[in-house]
């Protein structure tokens, strides 16, 4: 049985589960959470980390150095039980290493860590791959968390933004049987600005491969806001089940195969080849209202 984890200061407590790291609730001081709630009636994730490779990949199968492997979407770490490596008040880090059921989908030899720690009002979760192999290790890693919409605290007819720090209006692709389809649609940001309405989801999740930049602001009309940074993570990606009170603010290194495109991990969109004895670093950083 998994087994969790708190950690907590004076304004957030957070919630991690061994099974892949997820975070499990985001609460602050006053009782409000801001974390979706995992209800199955609309999608049973609630933050799941995304490894060794973000989307889906054609007839749910890579391949590597020719030879096929089954991987299901977002593959295995989501699903695989973490060690608790370390664990203060205010930080934990969960470890998933090579096994015999990850070499059998994936055969490259790792060290996946994935770090929470609170900072005042904000949460950090960082993860950590070492390519412990011989060989350079191809890979995808995003980070999948649900926040609430309407945001706690905020009107539920408030409308609700999410602003790129960077002002860009970056080019918008969209998924055909979950992969990664080759047309750049025009942008939904209007100098950075984008107000979220549910039909946007209708077509899936929401894409920008390129150019959402390191930060956004998910808001309220008139209330509470989110802020958040990512670090090595370039592509983003907006998704909700359709009619779920629920808004998935996905910062990736890495996508979707494309469609029609090759099966071979190592030629997938924007991901990661890390050489031997390498680890990489990647992170995002969530800052809850006052």
């Amino acid at each position: 049985m998994p087994s969790q984890t708190r950690i907590s200061n004076q304004y957030l407590t957070v919630e991690i589960s061994s099974l892949g790291s997820e975070m499990q609730a985001l609460t602050a001081a006053d009782g409000r959470s801001y974390l979706w709630n995992g209800d199955a009636a609309f999608w049973n994730g609630r933050s799941p980390v995304l490894f060794p490779m973000v989307g889906k990949a054609p007839d749910n199968r890579i391949s590597v150095e020719g030879k096929p492997y089954e991987m299901g979407q977002h593959g295995f770490a989501r699903r695989s039980e973490f060690t608790l490596a370390s664990s203060s008040g205010t930080a934990c880090r969960y470890e998933l290493a090579t096994s015999d059921a990850t070499r059998a989908v994936y055969p490259f030899e790792f060290l996946l860590a994935v770090e929470h720690s609170l900072d005042g009002r904000t949460l950090t979760v960082a993860a950590e791959v070492e390519n412990r192999d011989e060989k350079p290790m191809p890979f995808g890693l995003g980070f999948h968390p649900a926040f609430l919409w309407p945001i706690p605290g905020a009107a539920a007819t408030a409308a609700h933004t999410v602003t790129l720090d960077n002002g860009a209006e970056p080019a918008l692709t969209r998924l055909e049987g979950g992969l990664v389809k080759p047309e750049k649609l025009p942008s939904p940001f209007k100098a950075g600005s984008l107000t979220l309405d549910h039909s946007m989801f209708e077509a899936d999740a929401m894409i920008f491969p390129e150019g959402a930049g390191e930060g956004l602001t998910y808001a309220a009309e008139g209330g509470p806001a989110l802020k958040f940074s990512f670090e090595n993570l370039p592509n983003l990606a907006l998704w909700q089940k359709p009619g779920a009170p629920f808004i998935c603010i996905e910062p990736w290194h890495g996508t979707a195969a494309e469609l029609g495109g090759s099966d071979d991990i190592a030629r997938r969109p924007h991901g990661v080849m890390l050489q031997p004895g390498k680890t990489a670093r990647f992170a995002f950083t969530a800052e809850l209202p006052a």
